[in-house]
């Protein structure tokens, strides 16, 4: 099936388009969140903190989720969550304009980022579960690829520089930002005309929340999967919590600067999300996995050593376009082989291991530099090299257990 074909489907140029929005304000959250907490605390615990709460929602309800997605109509799934996202934002914006730096504007700040994290889960799973809704099974891999490039370019490339600049005018201007892109969001969506989704399970909630997790554990390669998925989302969020914190005081960068820096990966992501499904053909799926640990593990092998910026940012590329060929394999093999009536449960369960993961790797990392910072500046480095070492032993793990196709 041609792009052309695909593009000619009016309902994935609606997601698509909504897709945008949503990206978009997500880059901008995605340097303006910490970035705040940065202005309210220096302790690396605290900051940990915030990125914790917002990350914690998926290991708490991450499972529930999933059955919700069945039971219930996922166009309006998605306009509940990202009409709380908008209301949640607006309180953020507030927040920013009358917060006093401390621990308990700290704490609100975190609260405010478990909700967002909430409502983020819910309309995360939703999607997943919407796009075989939309195109047919041979145009997964254009369709994720396509959506992929959106993400990358809006939300991860545009997003975060234009957050240095947003915030540059004032705090609370980014998360007025984002809420005029949910506002555009939620106007697509409700434009949305889907083909019927399955019957919802005609089980019991517990029951049909076990029937999820029954079927990942029966498919060996689709839990090993969300086992090492789990396990590198901890990684990454060990460094991720305190990347912000390297930034300012070992590469000396300022708002615009780290959002520049994340758009780095965002290039490298754009490029992953184009060049990716002709890639995935030339290596395999199994090799394209491999590569897409890799960036990750060469980046922070980077950061741990000190390297200076002119290394790491082109590394930040590599990273990049090495993680989406992972993405874009993954996505589609979930819907590919899941069946439609249990997607929105299996996906979740999936997640449920895979991204549960992330709220523990981000506690952990703020956690470290906050019990070595004895070391001074030396002990930002301790999570990009704990998470290099921890990084090659998975793709060692994959390279010998991972077979999918």
């Amino acid at each position: 099936m041609s792009y052309r074909a695909l593009w000619r489907n009016r309902n994935f140029r609606l997601l698509f388009t909504a897709s945008i929005g949503t990206n978009m304000g997500d880059g901008v959250l995605a340097v303006a969140l910490p970035w705040f907490a940065t202005l309210l605390t220096r302790d690396p615990f605290l900051i940990g903190l915030v990125a914790m709460a917002r990350a914690l929602p998926w290991l708490i309800f991450g499972l529930p989720m999933g059955v919700i997605t069945d039971r219930h109509d996922r166009r309006r799934l998605i306009l509940f969550a990202d009409g709380l996202r908008l209301i949640l934002v607006l309180a953020l914006g507030l927040l920013a304009l009358v917060a006093v730096p401390g621990t308990g504007a700290v704490l609100t700040l975190a609260g405010l980022a478990f909700l967002l994290g909430s409502a983020e889960v819910l309309r995360d799973n939703t999607a997943q579960s919407i796009l075989p809704l939309v195109v047919e099974p041979d145009q997964l891999e254009r369709a994720n690829g396509q959506m992929w490039s959106a993400e990358e370019l809006t939300g991860r490339f545009i997003g975060p520089p234009l957050a240095g600049l947003l915030i540059g005018l004032s705090l609370a201007t980014p998360f007025g930002f984002f809420s005029a892109m949910m506002l555009i969001s939620l106007i697509f969506v409700t434009m949305l005309r889907l083909r019927p989704a399955p019957p919802p399970p005609d089980s019991a909630f517990v029951d049909a929340l076990k029937e999820g997790l029954r079927y990942l554990f029966s498919r060996p390669e689709l839990r090993r999967l969300a086992m090492v998925l789990g396990l590198f989302n901890f990684l990454y969020y060990m460094t991720v919590t305190v990347l912000v914190l390297y930034a300012q005081d070992i590469l000396g960068l300022g708002a615009l600067g780290y959002g520049a820096l994340l758009s780095g990966q965002a290039i490298g992501g754009l490029l992953g999300s184009l060049l990716g499904p002709g890639l995935i053909i030339r290596l395999g799926t199994r090799r394209s996995l491999l590569v897409g640990m890799f960036g990750f593990v060469l980046t922070c092998a980077a950061m741990a050593l000190g390297a200076p910026l002119w290394v790491i940012a082109p590394l930040f590329i590599t990273e990049g376009l090495t993680s989406m060929l992972w993405n874009i394999v993954t996505v589609s093999y979930r819907q590919r082989t899941i069946p439609a009536e249990m997607f929105g449960r299996v996906n979740s369960a999936y997640r449920f291991f895979g991204s549960g993961m992330m709220p523990l790797g981000a506690l952990a990392g703020g956690t470290l530099v906050s019990v070595a910072a004895s070391m001074g500046p030396a002990s930002l480095q301790l999570p990009f090299g704990l998470a290099a070492i921890g990084g090659l032993g998975m793709i060692l793990y994959s390279a010998r257990y991972l077979r999918i196709s």
